[in-house]
């Protein structure tokens, strides 16, 4: 087993050596770089939902049944807010980039908040599959489009009293008068827009396009909730191109099949102190 510091420096040279990067970020990304759903950043922002219903993080309340519309969109715009409008307490996402930027990379993500963007990355390289926290919605859904919510969202924090927002701010669907809902891939019922097929194409053919070359498969924060998005697909390409190396970083399963073991770099720890590191 490689100590820490050699598996720095193979990371290193294989990022120094590859023409092309492609990231596949998860949950644990955003987690490095502060965004936790519990203790003080929770109760900072939900001490009174706490108070009421019990519940000790934001994840428990995303699914809480709140007795009223005006109370469920009380507690989802603050969740919005913090989660997709502010920017998360620790540079991580700039030091992502830092390390690729010079690089031909794309990123593919599952997290719906939107960090790389807020960091500056190109949104032409730049696949988010599983929706976005700034994006409604028809709870239906009568239409395959999405609605940009940032400005209602902030009035709704702004304007909520006693955990609930005005009536007339709840969010409706200008084509069929149903309620709005977050665009994020609950059920059958997530809407795939304009917007999501055009990545989906961009990152094929940047995968077609690349084909055979020397390709860093770089995973950070990714674990076993929905692999089959970027796990097992990096797994496999790695696989097929015996010029790629597949390198992932997870505090608690780093791992590789043992068919590309030779060409991965494996690093148990913490993101931020790998990102440090190199």
């Amino acid at each position: 087993m490689e100590t820490f510091a050699e598996n720095i420096r193979k990371l290193r040279a294989a990022l120094d050596g590859a023409e092309t990067v492609v990231v596949g970020a998860g949950s644990g990304l955003s987690t490095a770089a502060g965004f936790v759903y519990d203790g003080e950043r929770f109760y900072r922002f939900f001490s009174d939902f706490a108070a009421k219903y019990g519940f000790r993080d934001m994840y428990s309340g995303g699914f809480y049944p709140f007795p009223a519309p005006e109370e469920f969109w009380a507690y989802w715009s603050r969740y919005i807010l913090i989660n997709r409008y502010m920017a998360p307490p620790e540079p991580v996402y700039e030091r992502v980039l830092e390390l690729i930027g010079d690089k031909d990379y794309f990123i593919l993500t599952t997290n719906v908040d939107h960090c790389f963007q807020k960091a500056g990355a190109d949104k032409e390289r730049l696949f988010y599959t599983q929706g976005d926290y700034g994006l409604f919605q028809c709870s239906e859904p009568c239409c395959q489009e999405t609605f940009d919510n940032e400005g209602v969202i902030r009035r709704m924090v702004e304007e909520q009293k006693d955990m609930r927002v005005p009536s007339g701010l709840l969010p409706v669907c200008p084509r069929c008068g149903r309620p709005l809902t977050t665009n994020l891939r609950a059920d059958d019922r997530f809407v795939e827009d304009a917007g999501w097929h055009a990545a989906a194409e961009r990152y094929s053919r940047f995968l077609r396009t690349r084909r055979g070359r020397r390709i860093l498969f770089w995973e950070l924060g990714v674990g076993y909730n929905t692999p089959g998005i970027i796990k097992y697909p990096f797994w496999r390409m790695t696989a097929e191109n015996p010029r790629a190396t597949y390198a992932c970083v997870n505090r608690s399963r780093a791992g590789a099949p043992a068919e590309i073991a030779p060409r991965s770099v494996c690093i148990g720890a913490d993101i931020r102190r790998v990102l440090e590191a190199l």
